[in-house]
């Protein structure tokens, strides 16, 4: 089994990335391969709404230019999916959002590639509007029929400088939870 996550922090190796690695950790504890993909700083443009991916049904969309159909590939090929996002005004990255708007929207209208899979997310946040954010990333997984394991609280760690996530006692309490309960749901879909 594998997961494909997703970092929409524009810093490589920030609070998301060590979100994510908390729960990438656990996963691989429990035998289940793991492989990180940096969105956060690549120039990635949002959806045209020109409809393309309806008409021609090929698995992709019609901007070309950028890393987005790929990872859609990897997207499909994974059994689950974890998306990470930095708070930006309360609400998702926005390369992370361009991604997730144009990657979701064509494995939604080819016959809902990500159907079943397991998804999760998490948020990295200096003070406020974790929630939202984290609200906003659910929405995307939901959206797309996926399996959805929880922690025992919100997905949403706290710190402002890059590293200071891995001060958030509660926070990395959390991060250890999804990722267990992330690799449980896996392993009982797989049955």
């Amino acid at each position: 089994m594998k997961v494909v996550a997703f970092n929409g922090s524009p810093n490589k190796n920030g609070n998301t990335w060590h979100a994510i690695k908390m729960v990438t950790d656990e996963l691989e504890k429990e035998g289940i391969d793991t492989e990180i993909i940096h969105v956060g700083n690549k120039a990635v443009r949002g959806c045209l709404a020109c409809g393309q991916c309806i008409k021609k049904k090929n698995e992709q969309c019609i901007q070309s230019e950028d890393p987005v159909n790929e990872w859609i590939g990897l997207m499909k090929e994974a059994d689950g999916i974890l998306i990470g996002s930095p708070v930006h005004y309360s609400a998702i990255a926005g390369t992370m959002k361009s991604f997730l708007d144009r990657a979701f929207y064509v494995t939604g209208v080819n016959g809902s590639m990500l159907r079943h899979k397991v998804g999760a997310s998490v948020v990295a946040v200096r003070r406020s509007g974790g929630i939202p954010t984290f609200n906003q990333l659910n929405n995307f997984l939901c959206y797309s029929e996926m399996l959805l394991p929880s922690s025992n609280y919100w997905n949403v760690i706290h710190g402002t400088r890059p590293g200071e996530a891995t001060q958030d006692e509660e926070g990395k309490q959390i991060m250890r939870t999804l990722g267990k309960n992330m690799a449980w749901l896996m392993k009982l879909v797989e049955i």
